[in-house]
């Protein structure tokens, strides 16, 4: 399983050219069958983007989001009290933004690989608490 990071999910979405890591770890997914997943995380952090001018999108929020799950094997994965409570009880030295914790903790309740350009949940992964693949 992999799951996007809200960079990953734009870098997709507008053509943008992924790093070979990524392209790997998503095309591995999609050949073996496994399920490619979104946070509902993402969808704040896209909506904070629009509304501060960071990023224009060709369409509402609202409706890009929802066009991500008209892809085959995208799921939107759970972001449940329990997820948001481990979130805050990373081991090591999580992240400390508190949207890059739950992709953290999200993460390590699939068991996904994280496709993210995110330096803190990179060195995250190189502490061996997640699997990570820069996009």
């Amino acid at each position: 399983m992999v799951l996007l990071d809200t960079c990953a999910l734009i870098w997709l979405t507008h053509g943008e050219r992924l790093a070979p890591a990524a392209k790997v770890a998503i095309n591995d997914v999609t050949e073996s069958g496994g399920a490619t997943y979104v946070s509902p995380i993402s969808a704040w952090e896209v909506g904070l983007l629009v509304a501060r001018q960071r990023l224009q999108l060709v369409t509402t929020p609202q409706r890009w989001f929802q066009l991500l799950f008209e892809a085959s094997n995208v799921h939107l994965a759970d972001m449940s009290p329990e997820l948001l409570i481990a979130s805050s009880f990373l081991p090591g030295k999580p992240p400390r933004d508190p949207a890059d914790r739950i992709l953290a903790a999200t993460a390590r309740e699939y068991g996904a690989t994280l496709i993210t350009r995110d330096r803190p949940l990179l060195e995250y992964g190189e502490q061996g608490y997640i699997r990570t693949a820069e996009c």
